[in-house]
């Protein structure tokens, strides 16, 4: 079975990773069959309701999972012969939409929609644009057409109501639910997860709505209790620590993954010699701390060097602008 990821344009490389990662915690059978501008593609071999179910409930930068029924070149009559000659078979209302990704296709999408309704009509088939039992969608992107349904979509209004202002306690400068949510989706952990320079335990609060049990630390008290306002809000199942992340009070090989985001500029050194002795050391630590597995850290500097001497792995790196004068690096490591 073909699954086509609708991605977020939120970002170029981030949605994708997530994506993959979560059809591998979920022991998918798959292979890429197509890796498109805000789309992915995949043949999935195993238990597609059950892992269609299982990435609805996790995935924060998909907007919709479609399962393909054809795909096709991006020209006009190309997508008219792709959804006639499409496999159509179902009872109840449809809707279709047509959607192009950047400027790959210039087709008049208001047009072509009306263009397939006529196939269907044809059909026998009967619309209703505002609840529709069934949705179909055309992507148009990199020259390709790829026809499908919906099969599930993500709640991402979920996120927006977790951003940071709405918890119970605030501060400024922390990761928006979403991006938390890809990069502990990323992370694959199983079972405990650490996030050593917690702040206010919104990296936690994504892992912990996923039924991981998070442990979490910081210098700062102040956002210690924060966190555990926060956590206890979402009912989140977590142990906290007054906890310097260069000296961790964990076992080696306890940790299932870690995702952190330490903090940035002159904030990083209060208690600690230096931003780099920061950041070498705590890479040190949390490769001491973790089980075979992933660690996704976050940083303004290139730490490429540092994990490398930390004795990681490096699997990816993904660059995010926040505004003019701070690029977030994305640091996906592998003990």
């Amino acid at each position: 079975m073909l699954l086509a990821f609708e991605l977020s344009g939120e970002h170029s490389t981030l949605p994708k990773s997530e994506a993959i990662a979560c059809l591998e915690s979920l022991k998918a059978d798959f292979r890429i069959h197509l890796s498109l501008d805000s789309c992915l593609v995949i043949d999935l071999k195993n238990n597609a309701d059950t892992i269609i179910e299982g990435l609805s409930k996790r995935l924060a930068m998909t907007h919709h999972i479609i399962k393909v029924l054809g795909i096709d070149e991006s020209g006009e009559k190309d997508i008219l012969e792709l959804v006639n000659s499409a496999p159509l078979d179902f009872e109840g209302t449809y809707s279709i939409r047509v959607r192009r990704i950047k400027e790959y296709s210039r087709i008049n999408t208001e047009s072509m929609e009306k263009q397939l309704g006529g196939i269907f009509y044809r059909k026998g088939f009967h619309a209703d644009l505002e609840k529709p039992m069934i949705q179909f969608r055309v992507l148009l992107t990199n020259g390709k057409s790829i026809f499908g349904y919906i099969a599930a979509s993500i709640d991402r209004s979920a996120y927006e109501a977790r951003k940071p202002h709405y918890r119970p306690f605030f501060y400024p400068g922390v990761l928006m639910p979403r991006v938390a949510r890809a990069l502990v989706n990323i992370a694959k952990p199983k079972e405990y997860m650490l996030d050593p320079f917690c702040g206010t335990g919104g990296i936690l609060i994504e892992a912990g709505l996923l039924g991981i049990k998070v442990i979490g630390g910081d210098v700062q008290r102040k956002l210690l209790l924060g966190a555990r306002t926060n956590l206890d809000y979402y009912d989140v199942n977590y142990s906290l620590m007054y906890q310097d992340a260069c000296r961790l009070a964990l076992c080696n090989d306890s940790m299932d993954a870690v995702v952190t985001d330490p903090p940035y500029g002159r904030s990083a050194a209060i208690k600690a010699e230096s931003i780099e002795h920061l950041l070498a050391n705590s890479l040190k630590e949390i490769f001491r701390v973790l089980k075979k597995g992933r660690a996704v850290f976050v940083s303004e500097r290139d730490i490429k060097e540092l994990a490398l001497e930390a004795d990681f792995r490096i699997l990816e790196v993904h660059e995010q602008r926040v505004h003019k004068s701070l690029t977030r690096r994305i640091c996906v490591l592998e003990k």
